[in-house]
């Protein structure tokens, strides 16, 4: 059996974001299960969307891996490596964090539990998370949608900041 394809969304505006999405992506990348080929978007600096209102810039970017497991064994590990990078597990939504991983898909699977929705519920309105998913996959259609991320990031009106900062990481 083939290994699904996960995309998995990075995100951090605390301490060194760089630093902090490199270890997340290495952490992901020795995960058992994870199998070659990994896809990588480039860095984009992002605004913060719904935060505190003193909350700083994000960096975003998303990788696309082979999983051999459950959709469910992926978002654990993920969760994880969230808290080895010290983020707060209880915490209010939309705050400041050091590290934020989100499933974004697992191949054209499609969930909706509490605890994991397949893909992910606002993942067609959000530039700072379709922006880097476009590097990678551009003519992706999500499971649900009509329309290709590269449409659906076209789509998305926004007022965001979202700017390249790097290819290589």
């Amino acid at each position: 059996m083939m290994p699904a394809r996960a995309g998995i969304a990075l995100g951090s505006n605390l301490n060194d974001r760089l630093k902090m999405l490199r270890e997340a992506r290495d952490r992901i990348l020795i995960t058992d299960g994870v199998h070659a080929p990994v896809l990588r978007s480039g860095i984009y600096e992002t605004s913060p969307v719904n935060c505190e209102s003193d909350a700083g810039t994000f960096y975003n970017a998303v990788i696309e891996i082979g999983f051999e497991s459950s959709p469910d064994a992926l978002l654990t590990h993920l969760r994880q490596i969230e808290l080895a990078l010290g983020r707060e597990r209880d915490h209010r939504r939309n705050v400041s964090r050091t590290i934020d991983l989100d499933l974004l898909y697992f191949d054209d699977l499609r969930r909706n539990e509490p605890n994991l929705q397949l893909p992910h519920p606002r993942i067609a309105d959000r530039a700072f998370v379709l922006r880097p998913l476009a590097d990678i996959a551009p003519d992706l259609r999500l499971p649900g949608q009509t329309a290709t991320v590269r449409e659906l990031l076209g789509n998305v009106r926004s007022d965001e900041l979202v700017k390249f900062v790097t290819k290589e990481w």
